[in-house]
């Protein structure tokens, strides 16, 4: 009889220990700023010496990166957007109109996660270059998303024949930005669902031939 294998007690808690820590440091840098939070505050909060988040992340940059990162996934996997269940489930869809709701409805939830630190990056990026080496010049990965996303809508049963991909990608990449989701759902208080629901009439309108 093959021998059941346990499951790894350390390793479980090492995630979880990394986890706490990550949210932690979102709430805080969200709340006081990346400048004014200390590994010391982060560590207070998650519960764990502050050696411990040393040891884990080695420095207050890294650790910011995790969060950022953490927050665009959503989970501390190593996998792509373009990789992730949603995207994949969104592109199979059959018609044009089915997967642009699917791609706006996973692009809101990614937002509600990751638009409240859009703000930090700049101000910490600003101010410190090792930081704002960490996102090097170059494409635009969140641009490449929704090329990707684009090119999977051109073709499809409801896509509008005289929209181009590159005119489909910018539409994607400009109306579903974190800029503009906090502009309506932070500055003029709309619920995300009522910002989902508009995001995807105003591109459905110009994408696609029929709502179905």
């Amino acid at each position: 009889m093959d021998e059941v294998k346990r499951p790894d007690r350390r390793a479980e808690r090492s995630r979880r220990t990394r986890e706490k820590v990550v949210e932690a440091a979102r709430e805080l840098f969200v709340a006081q700023g990346y400048g004014a939070t200390s590994l010391q505050e982060v560590a207070d909060r998650a519960g764990v010496a502050v050696q411990t988040v040393y040891f884990v992340f080695g420095n207050k940059r890294t650790l910011f990166k995790d969060v950022v990162d953490t927050a665009i996934a959503g989970d501390a996997e190593p996998v792509a957007t373009m990789d992730r269940e949603w995207f994949r489930v969104a592109c199979a869809e059959p018609t044009a109109a089915g997967q642009l709701r699917a791609h706006v409805h996973g692009t809101r939830e990614i937002l509600g996660r990751v638009a409240p630190i859009m703000p930090l990056i700049a101000a910490a990026a600003a101010t410190d270059p090792q930081i704002a080496a960490q996102w090097p010049d170059g494409p635009d990965p969140r641009y490449t998303v929704q090329h990707a996303a684009a090119q999977t809508l051109a073709g499809k049963p409801g896509a509008r024949p005289d929209v181009s991909v590159q005119t489909a990608a910018d539409l994607l990449f400009g109306l579903l930005s974190p800029q503009l989701y906090l502009l309506f759902v932070q500055d003029r208080n709309w619920s995300p669902e009522e910002w989902e629901e508009w995001a995807y009439a105003t591109l459905a309108a110009q994408l696609c031939t029929t709502l179905r």
